[in-house]
């Protein structure tokens, strides 16, 4: 059976977890605290990185959750995720990458913001702008099919699926592409979105644990800069 190191609050964790649900393989769901464990022999013997998720196949261990999704549509193909269609499956990569390569590192100073992190107003202002291009070149590729490249879900919906609708968590609306309201609407609905769903409770919790270690992470800076202009001074 495979496994799937995970953590609940990952979301390129989440991507897999929900592409072996919709893809209906039988899995085991391994839970990692990343308080430490994540450095644990064991786990560095398959993450040499010491990052989650990890996909365990027997003895084969994979990392990086596009590299995870891919195998998964080769080896279980029965279900697919990706389109055939030659311009289709561009779209999706497109959107899979887009997300992975534009939207994510975008979205960095928004979650700073929204877990207790000082935020300058520049490089709010310059993410904005680029998630705004984002969302718009995703509401025209979406076009007037139900999910990206497919009238089916595929894996750029999972892909971009557990970082779109949380926009609005992180002050960014999605008002004005309503295509891709509706979009998040029909993932949000689905079993597999609603089951990987972290509960508030955990979220709340990372979020006082996340303002506290950036509370720790500027005081350090201010001991730092003191100490830089103590050694100044001699």
């Amino acid at each position: 059976m495979l496994k799937l190191y995970y953590n609940p609050l990952s979301t390129n964790a989440r991507r897999v977890w929900i592409a072996l649900l919709e893809k209906e393989i039988e899995f085991e769901l391994v839970a990692l605290k990343l308080n430490g464990d994540q450095f644990q022999p064991d786990f560095l013997a398959i993450s040499p990185f010491h990052h989650v998720p990890v996909l365990a196949d027997g003895d084969f261990h994979l990392i990086e959750s596009l590299a995870m999704l891919d195998y998964l549509e080769a080896k279980y193909p029965t279900i697919a995720l990706l389109p055939q269609n030659a311009r289709d499956l561009a779209i999706a990569r497109m959107v899979q990458m887009v997300t992975v390569n534009e939207l994510t590192p975008a979205l960095s100073p928004f979650v700073r913001q929204t877990f207790g992190g000082a935020a300058e107003p520049e490089k709010l202002e310059k993410s904005g702008q680029q998630v705004a291009a984002v969302l718009s070149f995703f509401e025209e590729l979406l076009g007037d099919r139900p999910f990206f490249g497919s009238n089916t879900i595929t894996l750029a919906d999972v892909v971009a699926g557990v970082s779109v609708p949380w926009l609005p968590e992180l002050g960014l609306s999605l008002e004005e592409y309503p295509k891709l309201e509706d979009w998040c609407d029909r993932l949000n609905s689905r079993a597999s979105w609603k089951e990987t769903q972290a509960s508030p409770e955990l979220v709340e919790a990372f979020k006082a644990q996340m303002k506290q270690l950036i509370k720790g992470k500027q005081q350090q800076s201010l001991n730092d800069e003191i100490n830089e202009l103590r050694r100044e001074d001699k």
